[in-house]
């Protein structure tokens, strides 16, 4: 079964993201990451490829492919293009092929600086195309609540989500926010512009400080008072800031499955506790 498929079963699609090691030596780590989180019932994990560069990318076929064999849980295989060519990117689907992953998101990738980026695929929706072509595989995309950095408008950030579709992402994984408010305007943005393929709502619980400046620098994702509150009041307590940002990302999570979004995507930061403690305190919602 296809990914885009589980939201014509599913009331809430409820999924995981992973990221592979940096380094070699801490392969193992993903290993026992993936054994807590199988018991939580997600219905797909996707795995990242290699963010930030380092070993990780030669990981991501690899882990994704134990996710579907091992675990029985549907794999989500990151791929990025901003870096690679035509043929480097043909490599990469032989080897999820290999694997028996059969679900792709597609991204461009974050530059990398003094790296000049490669030319065969300058968009996501090259990538998507390219893929579509060589088939065998279901397609998804990325999308940016509060407009894609490089964006200079809400209105041309859609028209560019809607290439990603119509050259065949089958489904859009959202990336993080902390006002729900901004979500909904963007799902009703995408709609009148006649995406109607399921958007999933990226939730990222931000549990040490550090991650506000460095998320915040990636993507852009407002800080609403109520968080910035928040952060404020306990970033000098390591173990009160985790409570709450947990507390934050279920309240925000409760708020958009009463809204009756298609999906959650929640960015694990390869941490099983969080990921147990979010989902426990919304499993009676999800599956309602």
């Amino acid at each position: 079964m296809s990914i885009s498929k589980l939201f014509a079963e599913k009331n809430v699609v409820f999924s995981f993201e992973i990221f592979p090691p940096k380094r070699d030596s801490s392969i193992d780590t993903i290993w026992n990451t993936l054994e807590q989180l199988e018991g939580l019932g997600p219905d797909f994990i996707s795995v990242t490829y290699g963010a930030g560069g380092g070993g990780g990318k030669s990981y991501t076929a690899q882990i994704a492919g134990a996710i579907r064999r091992k675990y029985g849980i549907l794999p989500l295989a990151h791929l990025t293009c901003v870096n690679s060519t035509r043929e480097e990117i043909k490599q990469s689907l032989a080897d999820l092929r290999e694997e028996g992953v059969e679900d792709i998101l597609a991204l461009r990738g974050d530059r990398i600086p003094g790296v000049e980026p490669k030319t065969d695929f300058p968009h996501a929706s090259d990538l998507i195309s390219f893929i579509r072509e060589e088939g065998g595989f279901s397609l998804s995309g990325a999308c940016y609540p509060e407009v894609h950095t490089e964006a200079p408008d809400p209105v041309t950030d859609i028209r560019n989500l809607k290439k990603k579709v119509d050259a065949g992402a089958e489904h859009l994984v959202s990336q993080l926010f902390f006002d729900n408010a901004a979500f909904y305007a963007f799902v009703e943005r995408a709609r009148i512009a006649g995406i109607t393929v399921p958007i999933e709502a990226g939730i990222m619980p931000v549990v040490n400080a550090k991650q506000i400046t460095r998320m915040v620098s990636l993507c852009g994702a407002s800080l609403p008072q109520k968080f910035a509150r928040m952060i404020s009041r306990y970033e000098g307590n390591p173990a009160a800031l985790r409570d709450a940002g947990i507390a934050y990302a279920v309240d925000q999570i409760v708020d958009l499955i009463a809204q009756g979004v298609e999906g959650i995507h929640l960015y694990t930061m390869n941490d099983p506790d969080v990921a147990r403690r979010i989902s426990g305190a919304v499993e009676n919602l999800r599956r309602a």
